[in-house]
Protein backbone atom coordinates (compact mmCIF):
# COMPACT_ATOMS: atom_id res chain seq x y z
CA UNK A 1 0.00 0.00 0.00
CA UNK A 2 1.25 3.46 -0.83
CA UNK A 3 1.65 6.37 1.50
CA UNK A 4 -0.96 9.07 1.30
CA UNK A 5 -1.67 12.37 3.03
CA UNK A 6 -4.14 12.61 5.87
CA UNK A 7 -6.24 15.66 6.69
CA UNK A 8 -5.10 17.80 9.61
CA UNK A 9 -6.62 16.67 12.88
CA UNK A 10 -7.97 20.10 13.79
CA UNK A 11 -9.37 20.89 17.21
CA UNK A 12 -8.19 19.53 20.54
CA UNK A 13 -6.48 16.14 20.68
CA UNK A 14 -8.41 13.09 21.87
CA UNK A 15 -8.43 12.23 25.57
CA UNK A 16 -8.73 8.47 25.18
CA UNK A 17 -8.61 5.63 22.69
CA UNK A 18 -11.21 2.91 22.21
CA UNK A 19 -10.28 -0.26 20.36
CA UNK A 20 -12.40 -3.00 18.86
CA UNK A 21 -11.45 -6.63 19.58
CA UNK A 22 -12.29 -9.09 16.81
CA UNK A 23 -10.19 -8.65 13.65
CA UNK A 24 -8.68 -5.49 15.14
CA UNK A 25 -6.42 -6.89 17.85
CA UNK A 26 -6.36 -10.55 16.77
CA UNK A 27 -7.62 -12.58 13.77
CA UNK A 28 -11.13 -13.71 14.61
CA UNK A 29 -10.82 -16.66 12.21
CA UNK A 30 -8.63 -18.37 14.81
CA UNK A 31 -11.42 -18.29 17.38
CA UNK A 32 -14.11 -19.32 14.90
CA UNK A 33 -12.11 -22.34 13.78
CA UNK A 34 -11.93 -23.67 17.33
CA UNK A 35 -15.58 -22.94 18.06
CA UNK A 36 -16.67 -24.73 14.87
CA UNK A 37 -14.59 -27.75 15.87
CA UNK A 38 -16.32 -27.79 19.28
CA UNK A 39 -19.71 -27.72 17.57
CA UNK A 40 -18.70 -30.61 15.31
CA UNK A 41 -17.69 -32.67 18.35
CA UNK A 42 -20.99 -31.89 20.08
CA UNK A 43 -22.91 -32.82 16.93
CA UNK A 44 -21.11 -36.17 16.79
CA UNK A 45 -21.94 -36.78 20.45
CA UNK A 46 -25.60 -36.15 19.59
CA UNK A 47 -25.51 -38.83 16.89
CA UNK A 48 -25.12 -36.52 13.91
CA UNK A 49 -22.39 -36.56 11.28
CA UNK A 50 -20.01 -34.35 13.23
CA UNK A 51 -17.50 -33.92 10.43
CA UNK A 52 -20.22 -32.83 8.04
CA UNK A 53 -21.72 -30.38 10.54
CA UNK A 54 -18.24 -29.00 11.27
CA UNK A 55 -17.51 -28.45 7.57
CA UNK A 56 -20.91 -26.86 6.97
CA UNK A 57 -20.48 -24.49 9.90
CA UNK A 58 -17.04 -23.45 8.69
CA UNK A 59 -18.60 -22.52 5.35
CA UNK A 60 -21.41 -20.58 7.01
CA UNK A 61 -19.02 -18.65 9.23
CA UNK A 62 -16.78 -17.84 6.28
CA UNK A 63 -19.79 -16.37 4.49
CA UNK A 64 -20.49 -14.04 7.42
CA UNK A 65 -19.83 -14.59 11.10
CA UNK A 66 -22.17 -11.87 12.37
CA UNK A 67 -25.40 -12.85 10.63
CA UNK A 68 -27.03 -15.04 13.28
CA UNK A 69 -28.57 -18.45 12.67
CA UNK A 70 -25.32 -19.94 11.41
CA UNK A 71 -25.73 -23.21 13.30
CA UNK A 72 -29.28 -23.65 12.05
CA UNK A 73 -28.15 -23.18 8.46
CA UNK A 74 -25.16 -25.44 8.96
CA UNK A 75 -27.38 -28.27 10.22
CA UNK A 76 -29.65 -27.92 7.20
CA UNK A 77 -26.63 -27.86 4.88
CA UNK A 78 -25.32 -30.98 6.60
CA UNK A 79 -28.50 -32.83 5.74
CA UNK A 80 -30.30 -32.68 9.08
CA UNK A 81 -34.07 -32.69 8.43
CA UNK A 82 -35.64 -29.27 9.04
CA UNK A 83 -37.99 -30.69 11.65
CA UNK A 84 -35.07 -31.97 13.72
CA UNK A 85 -32.97 -28.81 13.61
CA UNK A 86 -34.65 -26.96 16.54
CA UNK A 87 -34.01 -29.89 18.83
CA UNK A 88 -30.27 -29.87 18.14
CA UNK A 89 -29.61 -26.13 18.11
CA UNK A 90 -29.53 -25.36 21.88
CA UNK A 91 -26.82 -27.93 22.66
CA UNK A 92 -24.72 -26.88 19.68
CA UNK A 93 -25.04 -23.19 20.50
CA UNK A 94 -23.91 -24.03 24.02
CA UNK A 95 -20.90 -25.87 22.62
CA UNK A 96 -20.04 -22.83 20.50
CA UNK A 97 -20.35 -20.31 23.33
CA UNK A 98 -18.54 -22.56 25.81
CA UNK A 99 -15.46 -22.75 23.61
CA UNK A 100 -12.64 -21.13 25.57
CA UNK A 101 -9.38 -21.15 23.61
CA UNK A 102 -6.17 -21.36 25.59
CA UNK A 103 -4.36 -18.86 23.39
CA UNK A 104 -5.40 -16.42 20.67
CA UNK A 105 -2.29 -14.80 19.24
CA UNK A 106 -2.70 -11.05 18.63
CA UNK A 107 -1.71 -9.60 15.28
CA UNK A 108 2.02 -8.76 15.02
CA UNK A 109 2.94 -5.60 16.90
CA UNK A 110 -0.36 -5.30 18.77
CA UNK A 111 1.10 -5.83 22.24
CA UNK A 112 3.74 -3.15 21.72
CA UNK A 113 1.24 -0.76 20.15
CA UNK A 114 -1.31 -1.18 22.94
CA UNK A 115 1.42 -0.76 25.54
CA UNK A 116 2.44 2.55 23.99
CA UNK A 117 -1.17 3.73 23.87
CA UNK A 118 -1.82 2.69 27.48
CA UNK A 119 1.23 4.67 28.60
CA UNK A 120 -0.04 7.75 26.79
CA UNK A 121 -3.77 7.83 27.51
CA UNK A 122 -6.87 6.03 28.76
CA UNK A 123 -7.56 2.93 26.65
CA UNK A 124 -10.73 0.86 26.55
CA UNK A 125 -12.22 -1.87 24.41
CA UNK A 126 -15.72 -1.89 22.91
CA UNK A 127 -16.84 -5.20 21.44
CA UNK A 128 -20.05 -6.90 20.33
CA UNK A 129 -21.02 -10.47 21.14
CA UNK A 130 -21.93 -12.93 23.86
CA UNK A 131 -20.32 -11.52 27.04
CA UNK A 132 -18.88 -14.87 28.13
CA UNK A 133 -17.44 -15.50 24.66
CA UNK A 134 -15.87 -12.05 24.43
CA UNK A 135 -14.39 -12.38 27.92
CA UNK A 136 -12.83 -15.71 26.94
CA UNK A 137 -11.33 -14.09 23.84
CA UNK A 138 -9.80 -11.22 25.82
CA UNK A 139 -8.33 -13.69 28.28
CA UNK A 140 -6.90 -15.86 25.50
CA UNK A 141 -5.20 -12.89 23.82
CA UNK A 142 -3.52 -11.88 27.09
CA UNK A 143 -4.34 -8.25 26.33
CA UNK A 144 -6.65 -7.63 29.27
CA UNK A 145 -4.06 -5.82 31.42
CA UNK A 146 -3.54 -3.28 28.62
CA UNK A 147 -7.26 -2.49 28.33
CA UNK A 148 -8.40 -0.14 31.07
CA UNK A 149 -12.01 -1.23 30.68
CA UNK A 150 -13.87 -3.61 28.38
CA UNK A 151 -17.52 -3.06 27.46
CA UNK A 152 -19.40 -5.85 25.72
CA UNK A 153 -22.42 -4.23 24.10
CA UNK A 154 -24.61 -7.33 24.40
CA UNK A 155 -24.41 -7.00 28.20
CA UNK A 156 -26.26 -3.69 27.83
CA UNK A 157 -29.21 -5.02 25.85
CA UNK A 158 -28.41 -8.01 23.66
CA UNK A 159 -27.93 -7.75 19.90
CA UNK A 160 -30.06 -4.59 19.84
CA UNK A 161 -27.29 -2.76 21.72
CA UNK A 162 -24.51 -3.66 19.29
CA UNK A 163 -22.49 -1.06 17.43
CA UNK A 164 -23.28 1.38 15.87
CA UNK A 165 -25.80 1.93 18.68
CA UNK A 166 -23.93 4.47 20.85
CA UNK A 167 -24.91 3.07 24.27
CA UNK A 168 -21.78 0.96 24.61
CA UNK A 169 -19.43 3.77 23.63
CA UNK A 170 -21.17 6.15 26.01
CA UNK A 171 -20.84 3.58 28.80
CA UNK A 172 -17.14 3.12 28.07
CA UNK A 173 -16.57 6.88 27.95
CA UNK A 174 -18.08 7.14 31.40
CA UNK A 175 -15.86 4.37 32.75
CA UNK A 176 -12.77 6.03 31.29
CA UNK A 177 -13.81 9.45 32.55
CA UNK A 178 -13.60 10.96 29.07
CA UNK A 179 -16.27 12.87 27.10
CA UNK A 180 -17.46 10.53 24.34
CA UNK A 181 -16.73 13.03 21.58
CA UNK A 182 -13.09 13.26 22.74
CA UNK A 183 -12.45 9.56 22.11
CA UNK A 184 -10.61 8.15 19.13
CA UNK A 185 -12.00 4.79 18.01
CA UNK A 186 -9.87 2.18 16.23
CA UNK A 187 -11.62 -0.74 14.55
CA UNK A 188 -11.96 -2.81 11.41
CA UNK A 189 -15.62 -2.28 10.48
CA UNK A 190 -16.83 1.01 8.98
CA UNK A 191 -20.48 0.17 9.61
CA UNK A 192 -19.83 -0.51 13.29
CA UNK A 193 -16.62 1.05 14.62
CA UNK A 194 -16.51 4.13 12.42
CA UNK A 195 -20.26 4.61 12.60
CA UNK A 196 -20.44 4.39 16.40
CA UNK A 197 -17.71 7.02 16.68
CA UNK A 198 -19.65 9.29 14.34
CA UNK A 199 -22.80 8.74 16.40
CA UNK A 200 -21.22 10.52 19.39
CA UNK A 201 -19.25 13.13 17.45
CA UNK A 202 -15.91 11.29 17.77
CA UNK A 203 -13.43 10.28 15.09
CA UNK A 204 -12.17 6.87 14.05
CA UNK A 205 -9.30 5.09 12.38
CA UNK A 206 -10.33 2.11 10.29
CA UNK A 207 -7.94 -0.88 10.21
CA UNK A 208 -8.31 -2.72 6.92
CA UNK A 209 -7.82 -6.36 7.94
CA UNK A 210 -9.79 -9.51 8.75
CA UNK A 211 -13.21 -10.57 7.54
CA UNK A 212 -14.29 -7.05 6.55
CA UNK A 213 -11.02 -5.90 4.98
CA UNK A 214 -12.68 -5.36 1.61
CA UNK A 215 -15.75 -3.56 2.97
CA UNK A 216 -16.21 -0.07 1.52
CA UNK A 217 -15.24 2.91 3.67
CA UNK A 218 -18.79 3.96 4.46
CA UNK A 219 -19.03 5.94 6.60
CA UNK A 220 -15.59 7.38 6.02
CA UNK A 221 -13.07 7.27 8.84
CA UNK A 222 -10.61 10.05 9.63
CA UNK A 223 -7.87 7.66 8.53
CA UNK A 224 -7.49 4.16 7.13
CA UNK A 225 -4.47 1.96 7.88
CA UNK A 226 -3.35 -1.55 7.03
CA UNK A 227 -2.59 -2.64 10.59
CA UNK A 228 -3.29 -1.87 14.22
CA UNK A 229 0.28 -0.73 14.94
CA UNK A 230 -0.02 1.82 12.10
CA UNK A 231 -3.31 3.04 13.56
CA UNK A 232 -1.75 3.29 17.02
CA UNK A 233 1.12 5.34 15.60
CA UNK A 234 -1.37 7.82 14.16
CA UNK A 235 -3.29 7.88 17.42
CA UNK A 236 -0.11 8.68 19.37
CA UNK A 237 0.65 11.50 16.97
CA UNK A 238 -2.69 13.22 17.51
CA UNK A 239 -2.62 12.49 21.24
CA UNK A 240 0.54 14.57 21.38
CA UNK A 241 -1.32 17.41 19.75
CA UNK A 242 0.22 17.33 16.29
CA UNK A 243 -1.89 19.39 13.93
CA UNK A 244 0.14 19.26 10.72
CA UNK A 245 -0.84 17.04 7.78
CA UNK A 246 0.36 13.47 8.22
CA UNK A 247 1.17 10.60 5.91
CA UNK A 248 0.64 6.93 6.57
CA UNK A 249 1.05 3.68 4.69
CA UNK A 250 -2.46 2.73 3.73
Amino acid sequence: MSAGPLPPWGGPPPLGVVVDLDDTLYPQAAYLAGAAEAVGAAAAAAGLDGARVHAALRRELAAGSDTGGTIDRALLAAGVPAGEVPGHVPALVSAFTAHAPGVLAPYPGVVEALTALAEATAVGCLTDGNPAVQAAKVAATGLGPLLGSVVVTDALGGRAARKPVPAGLLELAGRLGVPADRLLVIGDRPGKDVAVAAAVGARAIRVRQGEYAAAPDRPAAWAVTASFPAAAELALTVLRGAGAPLTVAR
